[in-house]
């Protein structure tokens, strides 16, 4: 069952949700670990899809610690118990966060390649997905990266940040992930996209109303 599909009263933060965590190969990849922690203490399960670059920052291990569950590194993965590794992992899926993302996985994502675990299910899954840019600042503010990060909107990914402040480079500017509250924030609000009230038109109104019939009388 889908995270859309079930009772109101069962999707309260993010308790029941099940998270892809994509980990991307930028020295941010530490910080994941306590965004990893900090959606498992709400209530969700996470499941950790990194990039071969992810591990030249954090072993897999660190995630298989505080998940619980096995971390996928490689596109080949998974493929057993009758599950089909990439496609298993996107459908169960409620929401598809990556953090850090690099510009290079930002690139990868917007041209739809599928050449490890984490590209492979942000093109298969239909969950919302979520992206925390991490990069040095001119990476940030190159044309190339704003034209990935507007396909990307354009699909409907929601990005969060990044946040300005000194980079691992030593400059300041653009480019440092959001912090793991901002995140989380964007997490539920991502979930929150399939509620009750989606596709519904809604009237709001401020006060009472009138609406004239002829100089002396009105309808309120």
């Amino acid at each position: 069952m889908s995270w859309s599909d079930r009772p109101e009263e069962n999707r309260t933060g993010l308790h029941g949700a099940r998270i892809v965590l994509g980990v991307s190969g930028g020295i941010a990849a530490y910080k994941a670990a306590e965004l990893a922690s900090t959606l498992i203490q709400a209530g969700a399960t996470v499941d950790v899809a990194m990039t071969e670059g992810a591990g030249h920052f954090v072993q897999p291990l660190t995630f298989e610690g505080i998940t619980h569950r096995r971390v996928f590194t490689g596109v080949f993965e998974g493929w057993d118990n009758g599950e089909t590794g990439h496609v298993a992992l996107a459908d169960n899926a409620d929401l598809l966060l990556i953090a850090p993302a690099t510009a290079n996985t930002i690139a990868r994502v917007a041209l739809g390649l599928a050449e490890d675990m984490l590209g492979a299910v942000a093109l298969a899954t239909q969950a919302p997905i979520v992206v925390a840019p991490a990069m040095e600042h001119r990476m940030w503010h190159h044309p190339a990266t704003q034209a990935n990060v507007d396909t990307l909107r354009q699909r409907g990914v929601s990005i969060v940040g990044p946040a300005s402040g000194r980079l691992a480079s030593g400059a300041t500017g653009d480019g440092r992930m959001s912090s793991t509250a901002e995140i989380v924030v964007a997490a539920r609000r991502a979930l929150g996209r399939g509620g009750p009230l989606a596709g519904k038109k809604v009237v709001v109104t401020a006060g009472g109303t009138q609406e004239s019939i002829d100089p002396v009388r009105f309808v309120g």
